[in-house]
């Protein structure tokens, strides 16, 4: 190292500690009122509203406690964890377009104890509890379960979602918790060191300084200034992305982490900066992109001595640019030449760590992303740690790994550290295919290796090879158009090739159009016969082409035969005209209040400074203004005003025709007969919703304003609201004839009380029918069950809640004479909707199909008389519900059942077996799940006419539906 580069490191070094001696804390804010949101937690919330959070940001906890365990002391020390943190019981509620904290009173914290039966129906139980994904409006954001394997062995899982902690949070939390427990066991008070600051204090001395961090971002905005992702990854199309993770290991000797080490201080360095060195050199040889490569890294907000017992999401993400082979002094630097840059721009990058990355995206606007759409902090890297097990004073504990299988980035370069160390590469299975995933492992590994033994190798002496082809030039020419986001080519051994796209928007270029383009670029002998354009472009595992399944590619070219499963262009070819521009100047006008400048057309809302934020409130904006539906995710996918207006445009012509079909009207009062249908957007209301219109009824449903599309195009006239914002409940209610009361939180039993209260309070007379559940029966005497039976023992809290909920349309009923009134309990409900088919995979039924999909046995009650599941069809339930929803109807002031029918557990098994193409043996014994002894069969004699089933809604082939 020379010494114009020690003194340049030393300098930086040294700045950089001056900076963490005495972070700044932002000036004294008062307190009062709520807190605003911090913008790590505003990232949080985005994602949750947009729809792409789900159980991505799930924090589980998972250990095995073997010992005597003291149930009612865990339970209080668990609450004493939301007391001592408050971040733990806040709620993220909005006034107007600005959500913020709500920070609840201490309650206790549920902590139901469940039966785990077998080893393998416990694991499909906690990897259901991880998942289920919170309502971070209503709360809580933290939930316990506890699984009894035996009198002495539990395994207890906390889960806790990432708005409200980090990595940096859980050592305190589980350092609390056992003294919580301690202390609770002892019937003492406990023995902790004073709490850190609140995270809402955190989060409003954050948004003090927010000029000073915009200032910062603009400054960092610069440096990233020509960035592109890594072309190694494939471009995800717009739409709901799954974000399963694939995840490829290879073990490491404990000598290389060593040597790596070794390395590290020879060039003070941390072992995290040389395994970021390592996968920059790594990106480097796969992606042949040697001059410019930017990688993400978490840096947390613990500088300040005072934050260390605060638990909350102090997190942030860094871009890392590095030019390996830009440096003056060599063409082909080593990798400790290598090293010596990332260790300065790491530095460099960590000296701004408080400068959310979110600000930063905001700045650099479109060029946050790369023309295909991939974000440009797509790849990340980090040095991982064994999870230390959750211990509890007196009981000996094991860590349980709880992997949720998603991925929140692309790709993912790490290095576990440990007794056992691993490389690991982890990717989107959508981004990145598994054979290229694969290789790139192996040359990580073999380059960590390599570089522990030797340093000072040039980098292109190291192991490691090129990953991405040469680009095809009609590829190439394909995606230089900004509205292609995928593209591929066959070619053909008689004629010209074949081309496929993948376009953005309803505005993007046909395929006459691109195969136009590419003319003024290409030889006429390299032009491809057509440009086919299509959703998504089947590939097989190692990412090529999959020629089979592409339309056209297998050989029929006759003329005026157009490929299947997509629409092609060749000279002749029109393409169809483009989409109409719809309601235009509305949508500028609105990017103009928003953004500060009424943009052109086709300005690009990033480009203009748009970012998730803007877009949330550009789409409420715009729906309130066209009464059509619209969602923050519209708009970060389209991005121009012409586009978004041409989607505008399309769902007016939907609802339009929509209401040709049904005869309904906008109107702005509801037309005589108007049902209120709340949870249009679930399994069961979306059902409902068809139904209502197919009978011709007029519908105003209840949801949530990201979630108005389908019910507004179905022709129904839409009430924004939420359960538990009681206000849009009374609002949703009033004016009309019939209500149906299907939407639930299935958590909260609190708000889903207090939403029965509002509609009723707000209800003025007709029927109100109430989706209600078998759960309420609890365990009742006897296998056969008429309708309204007394509840039996053991009612879940589920079940009690639905209990409550018709106790109180009742009882209103009678006193006021409003009515009538029908409670209808439902079993399982079974249907296509995606919703259905979760509740299939993760519900009731959940371990049964998490068994089967993984080949395990299966095991079920003995043979003692017949045990099952009862169910019903959801569209079955939705024409007994439209039955219930008029007067004088035979259900009226009653409880019934809704039940299609019942299937025994073998049955239901075997077939699940049979349709997963799965291996699992099905064996009977005592050890089987509690929960599956179900002997009981409800009758349902007063809707059994609606419930007749139609063609396909015998239970094999809804259940085939449900798991194609």
């Amino acid at each position: 190292m020379s010494a114009v580069d020690q003194a340049d490191l030393l300098r930086r070094a040294r700045s950089r500690r001056s900076s963490a001696a005495a972070p700044p804390q932002g000036p004294a804010v008062p307190d009062d009122g709520p807190a605003p949101l911090s913008h790590a937690q505003q990232r949080m919330w985005l994602m949750d509203h947009l729809g792409q959070g789900g159980a991505l940001y799930n924090v589980p906890i998972a250990a095995r406690l073997r010992g005597p365990l003291d149930r009612a002391a865990l339970a209080a020390a668990i609450t004493g964890l939301t007391e001592r943190h408050a971040v733990l019981r806040t709620r993220y509620p909005r006034r107007g377009e600005q959500p913020y904290q709500q920070v609840d009173p201490v309650a206790p914290v549920p902590l139901p104890v469940v039966d785990a039966g077998t080893d393998a129906a416990a694991s499909d139980r906690l990897a259901a509890e991880a998942a289920r994904p919170f309502d971070l409006a209503a709360g809580p954001v933290l939930r316990a379960l506890l699984l009894r394997h035996a009198p002495e062995d539990h395994t207890l899982v906390l889960t806790v979602h990432h708005i409200a902690v980090d990595g940096g949070s859980l050592p305190v939390l589980a350092a609390d918790l056992a003294a919580l427990y301690a202390a609770a066991c002892d019937g003492a008070a406990p023995e902790l060191p004073p709490p850190g600051p609140s995270y809402a204090e955190y989060a409003r001395q954050e948004r003090a300084r927010d000029a000073e961090l915009t200032a910062a971002a603009d400054a960092l905005a610069a440096r990233l200034a020509g960035a592109r992702p890594p072309a190694l990854l494939r471009p995800v199309p717009p739409g709901a992305r799954e974000r399963r993770a694939v995840l490829h290991a290879a073990p490491l000797d404990p000598a290389v982490l060593d040597g790596l080490r070794s390395l590290g201080a020879r060039h003070g360095a941390t072992l995290f900066t040389v395994v970021l060195a390592a996968a920059f050199a790594a990106l480097r040889a796969a992606t042949g992109q040697g001059n410019d490569l930017v990688l993400g890294c978490a840096s947390g907000h613990r500088a300040r001595p005072d934050l260390r017992h605060t638990v909350g999401l102090a997190v942030n993400t860094l871009a890392v640019r590095v030019d390996p082979a830009g440096r003056p002094s060599s063409a082909d630097p080593t990798f400790a030449e290598l090293l010596t840059t990332v260790r300065g721009e790491l530095l460099d990058a960590q000296r701004q760590h408080d400068v959310p990355f979110d600000l930063v995206v905001e700045r650099l606007g479109a060029a946050a992303r790369g023309a295909d759409g991939t974000p440009l902090l797509s790849v990340s890297c980090d040095l991982v740690q064994p999870v230390a097990p959750l211990t509890l004073p007196g009981l000996e504990s094991e860590s349980v790994e709880l992997d949720l299988g998603l991925a929140k980035f692309g790709l993912a370069l790490l290095v576990e550290d440990g007794p056992a160390p691993r490389c690991l590469v982890q990717h989107d299975r959508d981004a990145l295919d598994a054979t290229t995933a694969g290789r790139l492992l192996d040359a990580f590994a073999a380059l960590l290796a390599a570089v522990a033994q030797e340093a000072d190798r040039p980098l292109s002496e190291l192991p490691g090879r090129l990953l991405v082809a040469a680009e095809h030039p009609v590829v190439a020419g394909l995606l230089a158009d900004p509205g292609v986001v995928e593209a591929a080519v066959v070619e053909s051994a008689d004629g010209p090739p074949l081309a496929y796209a993948v376009v953005r928007g309803p505005v993007a270029p046909n395929g006459a159009q691109l195969r136009a383009a590419l003319r003024r670029h290409l030889p006429a002998a390299e032009l491809p016969l057509a440009v086919t354009l299509l959703d998504r472009i089947p590939r097989h595992p190692d990412g090529t082409p999959d020629r089979g399944r592409l339309p056209g590619a297998t050989g029929d070219r006759r003329t005026g035969e157009g490929p299947i499963g997509g629409s092609a262009a060749g000279d002749g070819a029109t393409g169809g005209s483009p989409a109409a521009d719809g309601p235009i100047d509305t949508v500028r006008t609105a990017f103009g209040e928003l953004l500060g400048t009424t943009p052109p057309a086709d300005g690009d809302f990033f480009a203009l400074g748009g970012h998730s934020l803007v877009a949330v409130q550009l789409a409420e904006r715009l729906r309130t203004r066209t009464g059509l539906p619209l969602t923050g995710l519209d708009i970060l996918e389209q991005r121009t005003p012409r586009a978004l207006a041409a989607v505008l445009a399309a769902r007016e012509d939907e609802r339009r025709a929509a209401q040709a079909r049904t005869g309904t009207r906008p109107r702005t009062r509801p037309r005589t007969g108007t049902v209120l249908l709340t949870g249009a957007t679930g399994g069961v209301g979306a059902a409902v919703l068809q139904e209502l219109i197919a009978q011709g009824r007029p519908v105003r449903v209840l949801v949530r304003p990201e979630s108005a599309h389908l019910p507004a195009l179905d022709g129904a006239e839409v009430a924004e609201g939420d359960l538990a914002d009681a206000d849009s409940l009374r609002n949703a209610v009033e004016g009309v004839d019939a209500v149906i009361h299907s939407a639930c939180t299935f958590t909260d039993h609190a708000t889903d009380l207090a939403a029965m209260r509002a509609l009723v309070d707000g209800w003025r007379g007709g029927p109100f029918v109430f989706v209600s559940s078998i759960d309420a029966y609890g365990r009742p005497e006897g296998t056969e069950v008429p309708e309204g039976a007394p509840s039996g023992t053991a009612v879940t809290p589920y079940g009690q809640a639905k209990l409550d909920c018709e106790r109180v349309l009742f009882d209103a009923a009678a006193a006021t004479g409003r009515g009538p009134v029908t409670a209808v309990r439902a079993p399982i409900v079974w249907g296509p909707h995606h919703r259905l088919r979760d509740q299939l995979r993760w519900g009731s039924t959940g371990e049964l199909y998490q068994a089967a999909l993984a080949g395990r046995p299966i095991r079920l009650p003995e043979d003692e008389g017949w045990y099952g599941a009862s169910w019903v069809h959801a569209a079955a339930l939705a024409r007994a519900l439209a039955a219930c929803a008029v007067p004088e109807h035979p259900a009226a002031g009653r409880v019934v059942n809704a039940v299609s029918g019942h299937v025994s557990w073998p049955d239901f098994t075997a077939e699940l077996v049979r349709l997963l193409g799965s291996a699992s043996p099905l064996t009977v014994g005592p050890d089987a799940d509690a929960e599956l002894r179900r002997p009981w069969r409800y009758r349902a004699g007063t809707l059994a006419g609606a419930l007749t089933p139609e063609p396909g809604e015998d239970w094999r082939s809804v259940l085939a539906a449900m798991v194609g």
